[in-house]
C-alpha cells in the first residue's frame, strides 16, 4: 500500500494566505503546485479575506459573501483588488474583485466591527464521539487507494495541512444513499498561534472543504465516479466568536435541499467545549452525468 508524505506543514498555507502587496489596494497571491485544473475554492477566499483585513484596522470580521465566477487559473498569480467601500463609527465594509487574465473569477464583500458585548444565545452542539476516537481522513484515503486511479491515488496520497477526522464515514468507491448531514472534527496540523483575523482566514480556506458533499449524500453518488459535476457557486460566512485552529473544531453539516441541479448546504463550527464560532452557508453546481 501506498503511503502519504506527513512533511505537509501549516504553514504552507500560511504562506499561500501572505500576499504580495502591489499598490495600494492591490495584491497578488499563488497557488500550490497541485495537478487540479482548477484552483480550490477555500484558497481564493482565504486569500481574499486576507487582502481585505490588509486594508482595515482594529476591527475583526463578522461576516463575509463571496461568488465563484470563473474557474481559476492555478498556474498564474491571482489579483486582488479591495475597495475600501465604508469606514463607520462601529462597522467597515470591504469589496475584493479576485482577477485572472483580464476577468472576474471571484468576488466577496466582507464587514468588520470593532469588539463589542452584547445578548448571547446558541444552539447547543451535537453529541459527537471525540475526535481522538475517530480513524482519520488520510488514514480512511489510504484504505482504498490501491482501489482507485493513479491520478486519484496520487491526489488521496497528497499530504494535507489541515487534519480532518470524520464522525460519519462514507464509502469512497461504493457510497450508499444516506441522510443529507455529516460532521467532521478539524484542525491546523501546525501550530497557527492566537492572531484572530489568521485564523479565521485559515478557517475560510477549510470551510470550503467537503461542505459541497453533502449534498450527494442522500443520493449514494461520489465525485470519483467521475459522472458528477460539481463546482462551489457562492459561499458565506459568520464569524459569532474568537478561536483558534490549533484546537478541534467540530464541522456540522447539513444539506436541506437540492433542485435545479445546484444543492445547497449549510455548516456550523464549534470548539470542542461547544462553543459556536462559525455559521457557514453554500450553494453549489450538482449535476449527474450517467
Amino acid at each position: 500500500m501506498k503511503t502519504a508524505n506527513n512533511s505537509v506543514a501549516t504553514d504552507d498555507v500560511i504562506a499561500l494566505l501572505d500576499l504580495e502587496p502591489l499598490e495600494v489596494n492591490l495584491f497578488r497571491g499563488i497557488s500550490p503546485d497541485v495537478t487540479w485544473q482548477r484552483v480550490f475554492g477555500g484558497q481564493v477566499i482565504g486569500q481574499a479575506l486576507t487582502a481585505a483585513y490588509r486594508t482595515v484596522e482594529g476591527r475583526i470580521c463578522h461576516s463575509l459573501h463571496a461568488y465563484f465566477i470563473r474557474p481559476g487559473d492555478p498556474k498564474v498569480p491571482i489579483i486582488y483588488e479591495v475597495d475600501r467601500s465604508r469606514d463607520g463609527t462601529s462597522f467597515t465594509t470591504r469589496r475584493v474583485v479576485a482577477i485572472q487574465h483580464g476577468k472576474q473569477i471571484f468576488n466577496l464583500a466582507a464587514s468588520f466591527q470593532i469588539p463589542e458585548k452584547g445578548f448571547e444565545h446558541q444552539f447547543d452542539m451535537a453529541k459527537v464521539p471525540p475526535p481522538e476516537s475517530l480513524p482519520t481522513d488520510e488514514e480512511l484515503r489510504l484504505a482504498v487507494i490501491d482501489r482507485v486511479p493513479e491520478a486519484i491515488a496520487k491526489h488521496f496520497a497528497r499530504p494535507r495541512p489541515i487534519e480532518m477526522r470524520p464522525v460519519n464515514r462514507h464509502d469512497f468507491i461504493d457510497p450508499v444513499a444516506a441522510p443529507p448531514y455529516q460532521q467532521i472534527w478539524f484542525k491546523a496540523r501546525n501550530p497557527v498561534g492566537d492572531n484572530l483575523p489568521l485564523n479565521q482566514c485559515m478557517l475560510a480556506y477549510a470551510s470550503d472543504m467537503s461542505l459541497l458533499d453533502t449534498c450527494f449524500r442522500p443520493h449514494g453518488i461520489s465525485w470519483l465516479s467521475g459522472k458528477l459535476q460539481s463546482a462551489s457557486l457562492d459561499h458565506a460566512m459568520w464569524f459569532h466568536h474568537p478561536f483558534t485552529m490549533d484546537d478541534w473544531l467540530l464541522y456540522d453539516m447539513d444539506s436541506p435541499s437540492a433542485s435545479g441541479a445546484r444543492g445547497f448546504n449549510r455548516g456550523s463550527v464549534y470548539t470542542r467545549d461547544g462553543l459556536l464560532v462559525a455559521s457557514v452557508a453554500q450553494e453549489g453546481l450538482f449535476r449527474y452525468r450517467g
